[in-house]
This record gives C-alpha cells, sequence and structure tokens, in this order.
C-alpha cells in the first residue's frame, strides 16, 4: 500500500500586506478548498523579519521582506508545506535568511529549499496525511551564484543558502562564426583575465570549447543554444528524491525556475524540462514549477505530472515597507524617495511592468487525488488577482470562471503532448494507467 490521499498546489505566494480584518470576497470558499486536502503547497516568495538583515547587493527584482506578523495571515490559507529557495531568498543576505527560517519554525510552518548549509538546504522536508506521508524536495535555478548554500566539513562549517538547480549555456556555432570569435577575442582582449586565471592556476582551461567573455562556444554544423542542468546538483538532489522516497508514499519535487527557452517567458528552459524528467526518473510522483509569475504548459512523463509554472496565488510586489537605497538609485532617485515613489517610477506611472500583464493576475489551483502511488485525474482551478484595482489592494486570490486562461493552458500544454479538458469552469486532465 503506498497511502491514500488528497492535494492542492499553488505557485508565487508575494505578501507584503495584511489580510483584511473580516477577510475578503472569496475568500472562505478557496481557504475551505485548500484546506480539504492533505498536502497543501505553495512558494513563499518572501523573506521574512524586520529589517533583521542587511540588503544584499542584488535582488530577486524587488528586494522581498514581509513582517514576521503576515505569517499569521499567510496560515489563513492553510497551506502546510512551503517551498523557500527561489530568487527572493537571499534579499537580504544571510541574517536575512536565517531570521526568516527561524520565523517559520517558529510558527510552526513546514518549509523546504533552505539551510544553514547544503544538506540541510537540500534535505527533504514531510507532510503527515491522515493515511499518507508525502516528501518534499525543493531548490532554484534563478539565484545568485553567492547564495548557493555551502558544504559542511571536518574542520570548516557550511554556509547557509538556497539547494542550488545551477545550469551551463552551451552555445554551438559554425566554423566560419567560431573562427570569427576566435580572431575577435585576440583583438579586443576580452578574454584577458579569463586567460591570467588560468595561467595563474585560478581557473581552468576549458577542453573542446572555447570561451568567449565567459560564455562557451563549440564547433558545430549548425547554430543553436542548448542549456545544460549541472551534473553535480542534478546529482544530489537526484539522491534526496531517492531518500525521500524510502521515506515516504509520495515524493514532490519543488523548483523555482525563471529561465526560458529564448525570448518566450510561457516556455521552460531546455534545462529545466532535463531536470524534472531526471526527477522523475529517480522517483518523484509531481514536480511543482513556479517563478516566471505566469503559468507554463503541464507534462505528464510517465504518468506523473511536471507543472513547468503555477503562475501567481498572492501577488503584491509593489507593497514591499521599505526598499534598500540599491533600489532607488537604480532609477535615479534620491535617499529621501519612499517605496511609492519608487514603484510609480519603476512602472512609469502603471504605464510598464508586470502590473500590465493580465496574465500575472490570473493563474489555477492545481488538485488531485493519489491512491496506492497513482493518479488518474488533475483538476485546474481557474483564479484571479484583481488586476482591475489599484496597486495597493490587487493581488488577493479568488476562484474565477475563466475559460480563457484554461483553453490558453491547454493550448501550452499540448505542445507537450497533454490534454485538457475544460468542464464547468474546470481544467481536466486524465493519466491513462
Amino acid at each position: 500500500m503506498s497511502g491514500r490521499g488528497s492535494f492542492v498546489t499553488a505557485g508565487d505566494l508575494f505578501i507584503t500586506r495584511g489580510l483584511p480584518e473580516r477577510g475578503y470576497s472569496g475568500m472562505r470558499e478557496l481557504t475551505d478548498f485548500i484546506r480539504a486536502r492533505d498536502v497543501r503547497f505553495v512558494n513563499l516568495e518572501v523573506t521574512v523579519h524586520d529589517r533583521e538583515g542587511y540588503p544584499f547587493g542584488f535582488s530577486g527584482g524587488t528586494w522581498a521582506m514581509a513582517h514576521p506578523s503576515l505569517l499569521d495571515d499567510v496560515k489563513k490559507f492553510g497551506f502546510n508545506i512551503y517551498n523557500s529557495a527561489n530568487n527572493h531568498a537571499m534579499d537580504y543576505s544571510h541574517n536575512g535568511l536565517l531570521a526568516t527560517m527561524g520565523y517559520l519554525k517558529k510558527a510552526g510552518m513546514n518549509y523546504a529549499g533552505v539551510g544553514e548549509n547544503l544538506a540541510d538546504a537540500c534535505a527533504p522536508s514531510y507532510v503527515e496525511g491522515k493515511d499518507i506521508r508525502v516528501g518534499v524536495v525543493a531548490a532554484t535555478s534563478t539565484f545568485h551564484e553567492s547564495w548557493a548554500a555551502g558544504n559542511q566539513r571536518l574542520d570548516m562549517k557550511g554556509r547557509p543558502g538556497v539547494n542550488p538547480l545551477r545550469f551551463r549555456n552551451r552555445f554551438h556555432v559554425t566554423e566560419d562564426h567560431y573562427r570569427t570569435l576566435v580572431k575577435l577575442a585576440d583583438e579586443i582582449d576580452i578574454n584577458a583575465q579569463q586567460n591570467l586565471d588560468i595561467k595563474e592556476g585560478f581557473a581552468a582551461a576549458s577542453k573542446g570549447s572555447f570561451k568567449f567573455g565567459g560564455h562557451e562556444f563549440f564547433l558545430d554544423e549548425r547554430n543553436y543554444k542548448e542549456t545544460i542542468p549541472d551534473g553535480r546538483d542534478v546529482k544530489r538532489i537526484v539522491k534526496a528524491v531517492q531518500e525521500a522516497k524510502r521515506q515516504s508514499d509520495y515524493v514532490m519535487v519543488s523548483i523555482h525556475s525563471h529561465e526560458m527557452a529564448g525570448e518566450d517567458k510561457e516556455k521552460p528552459a531546455q534545462f529545466l524540462r532535463v531536470f524534472a524528467k531526471a526527477c522523475i526518473d529517480a522517483g518523484a510522483d509531481a514536480v511543482l514549477g513556479h517563478g516566471p509569475h505566469i503559468v507554463r504548459g503541464i507534462e505528464i512523463y510517465k504518468g506523473r505530472v511536471i507543472f513547468y509554472s503555477l503562475g501567481n496565488f498572492l501577488f503584491e510586489n509593489d507593497t514591499t515597507t521599505h526598499q534598500p537605497s540599491d533600489f532607488y538609485e537604480k532609477y535615479g532617485m534620491s535617499n529621501e524617495s519612499m517605496v511609492g515613489e519608487g514603484m510609480d517610477c519603476r512602472s512609469q506611472g502603471g504605464a510598464i511592468g508586470l502590473g500590465v500583464n493580465p496574465d500575472v493576475w490570473r493563474s489555477v489551483l492545481a488538485a488531485w487525488e493519489v491512491e496506492d502511488g497513482c493518479t488518474r485525474e488533475i483538476r485546474l482551478y481557474p483564479i484571479g488577482l484583481g488586476m482591475e484595482l489599484p496597486r495597493y489592494r490587487r493581488g488577493l486570490p479568488a476562484f474565477l470562471q475563466d475559460d480563457g486562461l484554461l483553453e490558453h493552458l491547454a493550448k501550452l500544454s499540448a505542445e507537450f503532448g497533454t490534454d485538457i479538458q475544460i468542464r464547468d469552469h474546470v481544467g481536466v486532465i486524465r493519466i491513462e494507467p
């Protein structure tokens, strides 16, 4: 017997404001729906502290910080497992991450994907259902290179951070282009520092390729780009998946990934598809993608589901209470500028950015049931986040009858061979045995 349980999964939860004291229209229906399931997943896309960390010099776009008191509001939705590995996890450096972990533990909120060292960040977390135990392994491919958690040693402690999924871009070019790159590098000294590092032993020489400005080029018969997941990270994460499989009935892998194929945000990068299938080959039963703030297609692989992005669940990125000086300086603003001014400047008064993209403000909740390790049907419930409301009020989720969104998701999923039928404003995926 592999257990029996019900699941609901959502995308990004980016909270910066308290919920209305009496709730809001549609909240009760939504929370009742979520709480009715055994396993309830969402990506928590903010750090949680009261300026207890130093702003990092790089952020995930907005330095994301929620006051610890907002965790009480987050818990009202009823989720019981949270991804914390994402492109905002270290917006406030190591102190901000450690404070976030501390507040989540104090609030009794189960999370995965970050830790005081790499082993902790990669370790599975578990959800105890009535008749099922579920293991969750979480990682992110979108992060600053210094955010990756570090390994413990016998003589040195590890480094706090995220569970990383790194990847390599490999550019394949024809002989004429290859020779042009080699000649150009000699003329403009773009590889000077790289060449010196190799001579002095601080970097390794490339084998079978040529590096131009940090990018790796291979001689080939045609021009194209491929992205490859880092084998070290895949091996480590796969091992965590296998461990979770030994210790639970069902395994989910959470992966935060903004990377895309070419310039199409709706299409996942090649390395993500390779990674997701490697996880399922290793024993994962579902891969939960999130990150680009819009939905992406759904793939069924070996009878298991891959959500390449579930979109947003709650999105309040324009109403943070504080931003560091780096944010204002980027837009040429003074040190006396305030958050609202900064957001107006960034969006050019609401004319550009995520706020004007309808796809950011509608997404889905995915729900399914498992019995003896098998799922026969996945149901997709559209939600809307109130794009029509003022910036300081929009972002709260409620169920929505949106066949247009489901048709769009069906089109994206058809590219992966997945058929989504729309029945009574709900998307339905049937999985054949």
